[in-house]
């Protein structure tokens, strides 16, 4: 079942084209990559998948309704983490949690066992102005995902967070995740979209350019050589074709070969060979 689509959705602001005819499906359960470098309408995308902008033209639906048609008890299942994501700046990291409890009905306990998770624990009587940027970051993420939400959107969780942080997220992302929440992750990391993400889409000038399970677009894209390691640590290529390998392997006989392995491009380096363009 698709949590979530978009059908042909355009958007402009002013002369500017942000999204082009852009078309995507969410399956529930999955952690879902969205990924593109700054500008490509990551973040347009969610501000129109959460009512905050109105398409100029195409269909959204979220949990297989017509986004117009949601009501208070469907936006209770969304947990949103966004750079506008609200923080009362005068207020404890606690405190900015317990209103949030309060107004979801949650219990207190749940608010220490997030933050324990999130890394802020120990940050629980910190006036919310004075949090670092990823302090801050943190405490939003911890807002968003105290209810336990069916749908998770995530707008760069991880940046400027450190790396050992970062690990920690993660871990959360993947328990809510087996716990069956969905997550519609943006990112220009690719190296977290690999690690977390069961499918992955590439944004590039408003549309989308490429989609697919990461493993099987690293088999897609793979490079036309092959790589050969021996026991004694060279390493030498041939082409990836079934004449030229018989034709290496022949000529190491009686060398004690290590490994032989087509080499698998990244996601950056697939991103790249999609749309012409760098992620920065």
């Amino acid at each position: 079942m698709d949590i979530l689509s978009m059908q042909n959705v355009s958007l402009s602001f002013g002369s500017t084209r942000a999204l082009d005819g852009l078309s995507f499906a969410v399956k529930e359960g999955e952690i879902f990559g969205f990924l593109g470098p700054s500008g490509a309408g990551k973040t347009t995308t969610i501000k129109l998948l959460t009512r905050q902008l109105r398409p100029g033209a195409g269909e959204i639906a979220v949990f297989g309704a017509p986004i117009a048609r949601l009501d208070s008890a469907a936006y209770e299942q969304i947990g949103i983490l966004s750079d506008n994501s609200g923080v009362y700046e005068r207020m404890s990291v606690y405190e900015n949690m317990k209103l949030f409890a309060d107004l979801r009905g949650l219990p207190a306990s749940r608010i220490g066992e997030v933050l324990e998770k999130v890394g802020l624990a120990d940050a629980d009587k910190r006036v919310a102005k004075k949090l670092s940027k990823g302090m801050r970051q943190r405490l939003i993420l911890a807002m968003a995902v105290l209810h336990r939400p069916r749908l998770l959107f995530l707008d760069e969780p991880t940046a400027a967070l450190d790396p050992a942080t970062t690990a920690a997220i993660h871990r959360l992302l993947r328990e809510m995740n087996d716990g069956g929440t969905t997550i519609f992750l943006t990112t220009h990391n690719m190296e977290e979209a690999d690690r977390l993400c069961a499918r992955v889409a590439f944004l590039n000038e408003g549309r989308i350019a490429e989609t697919g399970v990461p493993a099987q677009l690293k088999l897609k894209y793979a490079k036309d050589r092959v790589r050969v390691l021996l026991e004694d640590g060279e390493a030498l290529e041939c082409a990836r074709n079934p004449e030229a390998i018989g034709a290496l392997l022949a000529d190491l006989s009686g060398r004690g070969i290590a490994s032989v392995h087509s080499e698998e491009p990244d996601l950056e380096e697939i991103f790249l060979q999609v749309t012409g363009r760098n992620l920065v």
